[in-house]
């Protein structure tokens, strides 16, 4: 199955290198590129790709304020580049519900497989930006007493959805959950789908700070 890809990026020889690199893969198709965030919303509610690559940092619109109204309106999964690995982008894109983030000196090799990470429904988060970020966003806002859900959601998750959120909190991916509780992947990603619904959250990232915050 061929991973149709926006590219938003305001610096065009960036631009111009992150889809050369992605088409280079052959079951990447990058379909649309945007020099800034309402380019990029435009772009993706008219060829509704299935992942957009998106920068934290543009003109107009903002990539994290892109990256609200793209989840928001679910037309794709949002993949996050920055330059940044703990400033406050990342952790509006974050809230924003972003599935994956990664810095911009990533390899070629990188770039790739995080897109087709993403795309198969995995959420990602670059190593040296790692469980950091998980971490200090959910300690920033266990300091405010916020909390991503109530008790009340929680009560709503059958047993077999609570042991999938605790390995969304470890980072596993579909085919590791799949291994460790012995089920279908197709079945990992039906309850991972329904406990983001019962929760109200936008990516496992999310799923994530929420694990976090209940270990706190």
């Amino acid at each position: 199955m061929t991973i149709r890809v926006i590219v938003a990026e305001d610096q065009s020889a960036v631009r111009s290198g992150l889809v050369l690199i992605l088409r280079s893969a052959p079951d990447i198709e990058v379909v649309g590129e945007a020099a800034d965030g309402e380019q990029a919303v435009a772009l993706t509610r008219r060829l509704r790709p299935d992942l957009v690559l998106m920068d934290v940092r543009m003109p107009r619109l903002d990539g994290v304020s892109a990256t609200r109204t793209v989840v928001a309106e679910q037309l794709a999964d949002v993949l996050v580049l920055t330059t940044f690995d703990l400033d406050e982008h990342v952790f509006g894109a974050l809230r924003a519900g972003a599935s994956g983030f990664l810095l911009k000196d990533i390899d070629a090799d990188g770039l790739i497989d995080a897109v087709r990470t993403v795309a198969a429904g995995n959420g990602l988060i670059a190593p040296t930006i790692g469980w950091r970020l998980i971490a200090e966003y959910a300690s920033s806002r266990a300091s405010r007493g916020d909390r991503l859900t109530d008790s009340a959601a929680l009560e709503t998750l059958t047993p077999r959805e609570r042991e999938v959120l605790s390995c969304l909190g470890w980072g596993l991916s579909n085919a590791e959950i799949s291994t460790r509780l012995q089920m279908a992947e197709t079945t990992v990603k039906t309850h991972v789908s329904r406990l983001l619904s019962k929760l109200n959250l936008r990516s496992r990232a999310q799923a994530a700070v929420l694990v976090r915050e209940l270990e706190g």
